[in-house]
């Protein structure tokens, strides 16, 4: 013990001299010194990059070093969040961080396949406080003891088991198992499915994957960033400390509502409108709405012209809506090619009545004069208006505003069950999110103008620094004139530098992240995408996903069984094949690390009442706690639960009560300390969800009320929350498969 005490102090002082320079480094970075594009850029690469390793310093501090493998050739290796290095000539590195590749025989070895060790150490500390040692003998021929052998190979993972929750999801860098370090270390590229039931870790093992993708593959996944994808908030901040705990900061998290730059999901819909939405057929719908809006005049247009009248008829603007669709561009780009097309027409309609001879001959106009023609008609107003009826300039907000609130090209039923008017227009759901992103692909965003203006921002800044290099030349001393020929070669500003890179000085930089610079640009091509809960995401969900991954580098983590959307995929080839084929990997994940089996085995029976031949993960704990459930009436179940809570928070961890969204303002009157609404703090005593709230989410104790108001899935869900005790309050009869809870006055 003493001895990796010592040596956990030597390390975390090493850490702290790596700190201190990397902070000096930013501070002095961040000076003004040097102001060439070469060293602008140089700059912010340093900062970024010091940036970074403070972080991973930072949040390496707790747990820095936590295993020791002791090889039979004689190595030592100590195995830590992050790697650290002595500071001498060789570069002796200290500890070896956990994604190294030789440190995996710290997750795989076995007695059976020791992998070259002696004996394998696990380290518990505390800050710089060493408070537990555990050690594995390997190999058996070693008879040397420490005094810290244990015959239990799993004490250190059941004892992070059996921790108190703290509303947060934790790292498991010290206990990954030797089937979810291969789903970790798994290649960068392809769709890997992660398949697992309650409990198994696949969460987790998915944020550990991409802190090893970060640390394989840093730069190109540095520079394209990876962003991971949860069902809701809640879910969000319980993992949001997993990443940043094993260093990594280049990472992006986000709902599925929040993939729209610029638009925030507030609003809510009906199970039937979601389902609507999320259907395939939506972006065939769509695109024949945006097609709608390219149209034909009725009654020719005309237009009054300071040289006669001008005409728009229907054959003249279908052969220029014909043309410009022939580009296959979406909508906007494609618009100023119909608008060429039409001023075109225009000039030669004007044209052969002002330039005819009336004796027959060839037309009077000559070139120029016909181009003066078509750039007085290009300048009109009246022809600029006619063209935006015909061939409008749309948002994606206002082409799927205006589609809810009159859709077409869809069954009735699914039409009305979508249909949105008034204020209602505004309020975007989760659901609305994948439709403004098809129809931004549909569209397209014509910057033709933005970029006319940002060059002409630029000229007046070369202008404004030419001025400057005018004046710097101008002001020259006559006793600078009158220098003699070696003092006269002293170089000044305008000797140095023209006045583009001049203005190249004074150009502001980007110093956003990589995540930051991605959650701004819809167009944004992630390295890798990561999303857990999966199987929810409808077929208009996945188009928006593949759409910000091209590459089709992606981790997908989900539970069929647990599928609770009405618009979910339901199996993994349904959902891959049309993007990927069948080059995708399909693992499953067995074992419940979560679920004691006397809650699974109650659990299990939800889904196996409808399916017999269903299979729960395996638990692999037990706590002697049997599950229990308590009737009562409709106007006592909030007094009741509020009873059962206050029994619960006397016990160590955290409650999560679970019920649907119709009892939760009678509940939250009932459990005042209770946290709720869309983003609860889990880190509360008690919180207050609905069940799709707490997808992925883990609890020491759970309440699950009213579970005969949920569909099956929902209960699935609710049941398998807790780590050590469940309780239900239920005011009918209970579900098909509860009958094994043990019934409490």
């Amino acid at each position: 013990m003493q001895k990796e005490q010592e040596f956990i102090g030597l390390l975390h002082d090493r850490l702290t001299e790596l700190r201190d320079i990397a902070e000096s480094t930013v501070q002095n970075a961040l000076q003004p010194a040097g102001n060439t594009h070469q060293a602008r850029l140089e700059r912010n690469v340093l900062v970024a990059e010091q940036s970074g390793l403070l972080a991973a310093f930072n949040a390496g501090e707790n747990g820095l070093c936590f295993g020791r493998l002791v090889f039979r050739d004689g190595r030592d290796h100590r195995i830590g969040r992050i790697g650290i290095r002595r500071d001498d000539a060789d570069r002796t590195p200290l500890v070896i961080d956990w994604r190294a590749e030789v440190a995996r025989p710290f997750y795989l070895a076995t007695g059976h396949t020791p992998m070259g060790l002696r004996r394998r150490r696990h380290i518990t500390a505390e800050g710089r406080q060493v408070t537990a040692l555990h050690d594995e003998i390997l190999d058996l021929t070693d008879t040397a003891r420490t005094g810290h052998e244990g015959s239990d190979a799993d004490a250190v993972l059941l004892a992070s088991l059996d921790a108190a929750r703290t509303g947060r999801m934790h790292d498991i860098v010290q206990t990954i198992q030797a089937e979810q370090d291969r789903i970790i270390r798994a290649p960068h590229g392809g769709v890997l499915v992660v398949e697992g039931g309650p409990g198994t870790g696949k969460t987790v093992v998915a944020l550990h994957r991409a802190a090893y993708l970060l640390y394989a593959h840093r730069e190109q996944l540095a520079r394209r960033a990876v962003l991971i994808v949860g069902p809701n908030p809640a879910f969000l901040g319980y993992i949001g400390e997993v990443l940043p705990s094993l260093g990594e900061t280049g990472v992006l998290l986000a709902t599925p509502g929040e993939l729209f730059p610029g638009v925030t999901a507030t609003g809510t819909d009906t199970a039937r409108a979601a389902e609507v939405k999320g259907d395939a057929a939506m972006a065939a719908a769509l695109a024949r709405f945006v097609t709608d809006r390219q149209t034909l005049p009725g009654p020719a247009i005309v237009l009054d012209h300071d040289d006669g009248e001008l005409v728009l008829d229907a054959d003249l603007v279908d052969e220029a809506r014909r043309r410009a669709r022939e580009t296959r561009l979406p909508h906007n780009l494609a618009r100023p090619h119909f608008a060429f097309r039409v001023i075109d027409a225009l000039t030669a309609q004007l044209a052969e009545r002002l330039g005819a001879d009336p004796y027959g001959g060839p037309n009077l106009l000559g070139p120029d004069d016909i181009a003066q023609l078509g750039k007085a008609i290009a300048a009109s107003p009246d022809v600029h208006a006619a063209i935006e009826e015909l061939w409008p300039t749309l948002t994606p907000q206002q082409l799927v505003a205006d589609f809810l609130a009159d859709p077409v090209h869809l069954p009735e039923a699914d039409a009305d069950a979508i249909r949105r008017t008034g204020d209602a227009r505004n309020a975007w759901t989760p659901a609305d999110v994948p439709l403004l992103d098809e129809a931004a692909e549909l569209l397209g965003e014509d910057d033709s103008a933005a970029r006319a203006a940002a060059e002409a921002e630029r000229q007046e800044q070369i202008a404004y620094a030419q001025g400057v290099l005018d004046l710097s030349y101008g002001s020259r001393t006559q006793e600078f004139e009158d220098r003699d020929d070696e003092e006269s070669e002293v170089l000044a500003a305008h000797d140095l530098l023209d006045a583009e890179r001049l203005a190249d000085r004074h150009e502001e930089a980007d110093h956003r992240s990589a995540a930051e610079r991605a959650a701004a640009d819809r167009t944004w091509a992630f390295g890798h995408i990561i999303v857990d809960e999966a199987q929810e995401l409808s077929a208009m969900a996945w188009r928006l996903l593949m759409r910000r991954c091209p590459t089709r580098s992606m981790t997908l983590v989900g539970d069929p069984a647990q599928t609770a959307e009405p618009g979910g995929c339901g199996t993994w080839r349904s959902v891959l094949e049309p993007y990927v084929g069948d080059r995708w990997e399909h693992v499953r994940l067995g074992v419940n690390y979560r679920t004691p089996t006397e809650i699974m085995e109650i659990a299990a029976e939800v889904p196996r009442s409808a399916d017999p031949s269903f299979e729960p993960p395996r638990s692999i704990r037990s706590t002697g706690i049997r599950p229990w459930a308590r009737r009562t009436d409709a106007d006592g179940l909030a007094g009741v639960v509020a009873e059962a809570a206050a029994r619960e928070t006397r016990e160590e961890g955290r409650l999560a009560v679970i019920a649907p969204r119709a009892w939760h303002q009678a509940l939250s009157a009932a459990l005042p300390a209770a946290s709720a609404g869309a983003a609860p703090d889990l880190t509360r005593p008690v919180v207050l969800l609905d069940p799709r709230q707490a997808k992925g989410l883990e609890f020491d104790a759970v309440i699950v009320v009213a579970p005969d108001e949920l569909g099956a899935s929902d209960l699935y869900v609710a049941l398998t929350r807790a780590t050590q005790r469940l309780g239900v309050v239920h005011t009918g009869p209970l579900p098909t498969g509860l009958a094994g809870l043990a019934a409490v006055n």
